[in-house]
């Protein structure tokens, strides 16, 4: 079992590794076969702007599982956790790779980010397992309905920015379902509606920065 020694240097690890650097994805990217995405100025720059909010979204994604990795005192829901962050290093690395090849940038603030989500996920952590799953049905919840309201606002031809949202949709999904099935209870309303909150904040930001 690893130490709170171990446990600190691998949470320190993932957010060095999250913030600042390159990401490989263990499958590839979702691709709509014999579809060519064609997109005027104004369509990337949509696209760039939604696909940087995704990707912040990613970023939080991680801090938060390695949070709640870091401090749950159950061995299995500890692996469960570091699994579903892993997955999410999917997300992270196919909207980075999108960002680059509709020409845009990462979010500047991404650091901050990070800790931000880092600290929500390890007060979650902390109030016990039941909370920290439940948060992660909610985060996820909220995330799946975001993402399905990027279907919308993205171009109809945009192929390769809509395939990697629409594989995104489906593992916010399962990833809730999985919390589910270990035991998350409900939140309050109150707390999910601060959820909904800050979610606003960081979305209204990362679109444009």
């Amino acid at each position: 079992m690893p130490t709170m020694i171990d446990r600190f240097l691998i949470a320190a690890d993932s957010a060095l590794r999250t913030v600042f650097a390159s990401h490989a994805a263990a499958q590839p990217c979702p691709t709509l076969p014999g579809e060519v995405t064609q997109l005027s100025e104004q369509e990337k720059k949509e696209s760039g702007a939604l696909m940087r909010v995704n990707h912040v979204g990613e970023v939080c994604a991680q801090a938060l599982y390695t949070a709640q990795a870091f401090a749950t005192k159950d061995a299995a829901l500890r692996a469960h956790f570091i699994e579903a962050g892993a997955e999410e290093t999917n997300h992270l690395a196919w909207t980075e790779q999108r960002l680059k090849e509709l020409g845009e940038h990462t979010s500047l603030l991404n650091p901050l980010w990070y800790a931000g989500a880092f600290g929500i996920g390890l007060i979650a952590g902390k109030l016990g397992d039941a909370v920290s799953l439940g948060f992660v049905v909610e985060t996820e919840n909220q995330v799946e309905a975001h993402l399905e309201g990027h279907m919308s606002r993205l171009s109809a031809g945009d192929h390769a920015s809509r395939a990697i949202v629409a594989q995104m949709i489906d593992d916010e999904a399962r990833h809730a379902y999985n919390a589910m099935e270990l035991g998350a209870m409900t939140l309050p309303a109150p707390v999910k509606g601060l959820m909904k909150a800050a979610a606003k904040v960081m979305t209204t930001v990362a679109h444009r920065v």
